[in-house]
């Protein structure tokens, strides 16, 4: 019976590594995103007419 909960707590440990690493990845990926749309805003700040 011990053995079962462990193996079941060393799968719920795998996939929570796997989950964060996969969440850091796209957060990173998404900040990476915003400063290059940013920086092409302000590059182009001047050809925006209102």
């Amino acid at each position: 019976m011990e053995e079962k909960i462990y193996k079941t707590m060393k799968n719920a440990g795998a996939t929570n590594i796997i989950v964060g690493i996969a969440s850091i990845i796209a957060g990173v990926a998404t900040g990476v995103m915003l400063i290059i749309a940013g920086a092409k805003l302000l590059a182009r700040k001047s050809e925006i007419l209102f």
